[in-house]
This record gives structure tokens, C-alpha cells and sequence, in this order.
């Protein structure tokens, strides 16, 4: 099953843990890269993930999830299709590089696009071509 993580979910373990809810979603998006590890999932990435963690202030973490891009089993570019299918998710109110993720996800074939923000979780329902999941929701789905 191929899967993709969008870079709110790569940083989830960097989060203030003191909330519960960050907290759980951390150990369940530790327990997918353990899954991804041992081979049982496979992962997605993308020149967008690139970008983004390009941009990330710490180096520490910076290094960290540039580490999990030995592991995907596609390196998606940006090319007119994945750029067509981010425009058609951007009209549906979906921010223009969370509508980029989705689009390299979607164009992969992955079977779930997993996040933590809360406002691609709350416009799933407009997505309809991929499962979009927390990193919790995946683990009662699929995992458990």
C-alpha cells in the first residue's frame, strides 16, 4: 500500500508534546515509519516535501525527515497534470501547497494521503480521490 505524509505530519514529533492530541498523533505517525521501514508501506515523496523542508528553520529536524526520502519508492515532480489536479483542489478552498501534496499523492496512486492539519482534515470530503486521514485514524483503519 503505497501512502503519502505531507510535512505537518513529518513534524508532528518536533510539536509540543504537553497536548495529548499532538502527542498521540506523533507515536502514530512513528509506528507508520516503522511500517515503512520494515517495507509493509510504501512510501510517497515529492519535490513539494523537498521545498518545504528546505525551508525549515532547524537543522535538526530538517535532517530528520530529509532522512525518510531513502525510503520512498517514488520521488514524484512537478509536472501539467499534477499542477491541473492542484488547481481543480485549490478552487475547492484547499491552500495552494497543501492542494500540491494532495496532487502528488493522488497522481502516485496512493491509497491514503495522511496529514495533521486540521483544515485539510476538515475538506476531505471535497478530495474525494484518495483517503485523507490523520496519522491516528490511519492506525484504527489499517493498522489495528
Amino acid at each position: 500500500m503505497k501512502i503519502y505524509l505531507d510535512n505537518c505530519c513529518f513534524n508532528r514529533p518536533f510539536d509540543d508534546q504537553s497536548q495529548i492530541r499532538i502527542r498521540l498523533e506523533s507515536e502514530a505517525k512513528l509506528k507508520i515509519q516503522e511500517e515503512i521501514r520494515d517495507g509493509k508501506i510504501q512510501l510517497i515523496w515529492s519535490y513539494i516535501l523537498d521545498y518545504e523542508n528546505d525551508k525549515n528553520p532547524f537543522k535538526e529536524r530538517k535532517i530528520q525527515i530529509c532522512g525518510w526520502k531513502k525510503y520512498a519508492i517514488i520521488d514524484i515532480q512537478e509536472n501539467n497534470e499534477l499542477l491541473e489536479i492542484a488547481g481543480s483542489l485549490s478552487q475547492k478552498g484547499i491552500k495552494k501547497y497543501d492542494s500540491l501534496h494532495i496532487a502528488c499523492a493522488i497522481l502516485s496512486q496512493c491509497k491514503y494521503f495522511l496529514t495533521t492539519d486540521d483544515n485539510i482534515l476538515r475538506r476531505s470530503n471535497l478530495i474525494g480521490s484518495i483517503n485523507v486521514n490523520d496519522p491516528i485514524g490511519f492506525i484504527k483503519e489499517v493498522l489495528s
